[in-house]
C-alpha cells in the first residue's frame, strides 16, 4: 500500500512507460507499465507511482527502490548509474542522462498540466516579500469571488484546504500535482511563491505563470549564488517565455530597475509615487488601526484604492505588486475597487509575518520571518513608527547559509532598535556560537548599542519580555510561522509564536489568540 500523499489529484489517467519514452526520448528497459503519479522520495510514494531515483549527496536514489516498491511504485526513472544497480529484467525502467532536468516534463505528462483549461497562475519572486505577496495575491482573488490555491513557505492551500509545506517552492512533481488537484477542485487562480533556488534546480520546469512578479533583491543566499549579479540572474529566469507570459516588476530598488531591463516578456513596472519612474505608481493614503489605504495610479492616470489590513511601506508595496499583477491577469479596475475603503478590504492574514502575539495590555510583541538586513530595516522602521517606548529586537539566523550577511544584519539590528538580543535560530549543522558571533560582531560595532547574547531562544524571549513594559515593542525576527528548529539535521518541534505567548503569560501580560 502506498503512503497517503494528500496534495495530489484525486483521479489521474494512467500513462504507459512507452508513451513517456516516446514523448521524452527516453530509453525503456524491462516490461511495459502504467504510472499515475511521480515521487522523488520513497516515503512519498503512492500506489502506481513512477519513482525517480537520483544521485544524492551520499547515496543514489536507486538504493531506496525496495522501499519505493513496497510502497506501491510500479516503475523507475533513473540515470545510467541507477540502471546499473537495478539489476532486474522484470523491472520497468526509464533511463535519462539528466532525470532531474526532465522532472517537469514527466510530471506534466502524467498529471496533464499542459491543458489549455488550467487555472490562472500568479508567481512571485524576490528576496523579501515573496510569502506576503503570495498571500495577498490569493486573498485579493478570493475577496473578488475566485476559487483559489496558494503555495508558499508557510502553507499550501487548495480551495480552503490546508496542506503541509516544507520548501519555499516544492519539487516539480509536487507543483504539477498541486496544479492538477487545483483544477479538479474548480480553482481559477493559484498564487505561487517562487525562490531563486527553485528556478536554479528545475522545480518550476513546465510551469508557465500567466503573470510573474518581482518584489526586490537584497543581500541573501550568496552561499548558493556567490554574487548579487548571479543571484539576480537566477531570479531573472522566471521572466522568460519558458516560465511566464507577462511580468510586473517593482522598481523601487536599483535591482528592480536592472531586472526590468533584462526581462524577455512584456513587462509592467511599479514604483512608489514621486520616487521612481514607473508604469504604475503606489502610495499610502491613510493608516488607521493596523490597516492601510493604498492608492494605485494607472499609466492613464486613473486611481484605484485598496484597503489592506497591514501596515508598513514594505507591506503596502507587496499589496500594490499583488494588485497590479491581478489587474494584468485580466481583472478590471472596477472589480478591484470593490476591496477599497468602505468595504471589508483584502481578507488576508499572513502567519509569521509581523504577526502580533501580544494582547491589548503590556508590550507589543511581534514574530516575523525576516532573516536579512533589508527585512530587519523595513520591519523595525514600521514598528518604530507605532512604538512610543523602546524597541527591543530578538534575532538569530540560519546555519549553513551565507555568513557574510551576518555582521550586516547585526549592525542594522543595533542601529534600528534600542536593545538587541542575539539568540539561536536554525543552526542546522553549523556551530550556533559561530553564527551568533557573526551577528554580534555587527551589533557590537554600533556605538552605544545595548547588546545581549542569550543562546536559548526561549530564555531570550523571556528576557526581552522582562525588559519591556507598556509602550514598548518586541520584535522576534527569524522563526516566523516555522514550527521546528533544525539542529544537527533534526527538525526539533518549536514554535516561536507559542514561546512568546508563554513568556507573556509568565510575565503577567495578556496575549493575542488570533
Amino acid at each position: 500500500m502506498g503512503n497517503a500523499v494528500a496534495l495530489r489529484p484525486l483521479t489521474t489517467t494512467p500513462v504507459t512507460l512507452s508513451t513517456l519514452a516516446t514523448s521524452l526520448g527516453l530509453a525503456h528497459h524491462g516490461p511495459e507499465a502504467k504510472v499515475t503519479g511521480v515521487a522523488l522520495a520513497s516515503a512519498a510514494v503512492n500506489d502506481g507511482d513512477l519513482f525517480v531515483a537520483l544521485r544524492g549527496v551520499h547515496r543514489h536514489g536507486s538504493d531506496f527502490w525496495p522501499d519505493a516498491r513496497a510502497a506501491g511504485a510500479t516503475a523507475v526513472l533513473t540515470d545510467e548509474e541507477g540502471l546499473d544497480s537495478l539489476v532486474d529484467p522484470a523491472l520497468p525502467i526509464l533511463v535519462a542522462d539528466n532525470p532531474r532536468g526532465l522532472l517537469g516534463r514527466v510530471s506534466a505528462e502524467i498529471y496533464g498540466t499542459r491543458s489549455a483549461t488550467m487555472p490562472t497562475l500568479l508567481g512571485v519572486t524576490g528576496t523579501n516579500g515573496k510569502t506576503s505577496t503570495a498571500f495577498l495575491l490569493e486573498a485579493i482573488m478570493r475577496g473578488l469571488g475566485a476559487r483559489t490555491a496558494l503555495s508558499t513557505t508557510a502553507i499550501r492551500q487548495v480551495n480552503g484546504e490546508t496542506f503541509p509545506s516544507t520548501l519555499t517552492t516544492p519539487e516539480a512533481p509536487d507543483t504539477h500535482a498541486m496544479i492538477a488537484r487545483s483544477r479538479e477542485e474548480g480553482v481559477t487562480a493559484i498564487a505561487l511563491e517562487i525562490s531563486a533556488q527553485a528556478l536554479d534546480k528545475n522545480r518550476m520546469d513546465q510551469v508557465v505563470c500567466d503573470v510573474a512578479g518581482f518584489t526586490n533583491l537584497s543581500h541573501d543566499h550568496l552561499e548558493d549564488f556567490h554574487t548579487m549579479d548571479n543571484y539576480l540572474q537566477a531570479k531573472a529566469a522566471l521572466f522568460t517565455p519558458a516560465q511566464a507570459r507577462e511580468a510586473v516588476v517593482c522598481v523601487d530598488s536599483p535591482w528592480g530597475v536592472k531586472l526590468a531591463e533584462m526581462v524577455e516578456i512584456p513587462c509592467t513596472t511599479l514604483g512608489r509615487r514621486g520616487t521612481v519612474v514607473a508604469d504604475w505608481s503606489w502610495d499610502v493614503v491613510s493608516v488607521d488601526a493596523g490597516s492601510t489605504v493604498c492608492a494605485l495610479e494607472s499609466p492613464d492616470g486613473h486611481t484605484v484604492e485598496l484597503l489592506v489590513p497591514l501596515v508598513g511601506d514594505h507591506m503596502v508595496s507587496n499589496a500594490a505588486l499583488a494588485a497590479v499583477m491581478i489587474l494584468r491577469s485580466g481583472v478590471s479596475r472596477e472589480e478591484l475597487s470593490a476591496l477599497g475603503p468602505g468595504s471589508g478590504g483584502v481578507p488576508v492574514f499572513i502567519p509569521g509575518r509581523m504577526e502580533r502575539v501580544s494582547g491589548p495590555d503590556g508590550p507589543q510583541v511581534f514574530v516575523d520571518a525576516g532573516r536579512s538586513a533589508d527585512a530587519y530595516e523595513q520591519t523595525l522602521a514600521t514598528l518604530r513608527a507605532s512604538t512610543p517606548g523602546r524597541l527591543i529586537m530578538v534575532c538569530g539566523t540560519s546555519g549553513n547559509r551565507d555568513a557574510t550577511k551576518r555582521p550586516i544584519m547585526g549592525s542594522v539590528a543595533a542601529e534600528c532598535s534600542d536593545v538587541v538580543i542575539i539568540t539561536d535560530d536554525d543552526p542546522r549543522r553549523e556551530d550556533p556560537a559561530v553564527i551568533r558571533q557573526g551577528l554580534l560582531e555587527g551589533a557590537r560595532g554600533v556605538p552605544g548599542a545595548t547588546v545581549h547574547e542569550i543562546p536559548d531562544p526561549s530564555e531570550a524571549i523571556r528576557f526581552a519580555v522582562g525588559l519591556a513594559g507598556e509602550g514598548d515593542t518586541i520584535l522576534w525576527s527569524g522563526p516566523g510561522s516555522q514550527d521546528y528548529r533544525d539542529i544537527e539535521g533534526v527538525k526539533v518541534p518549536y514554535s516561536a509564536r507559542e514561546q512568546a505567548r508563554v513568556a507573556l503569560r509568565e510575565a503577567g501580560w495578556g496575549e493575542s489568540h488570533d
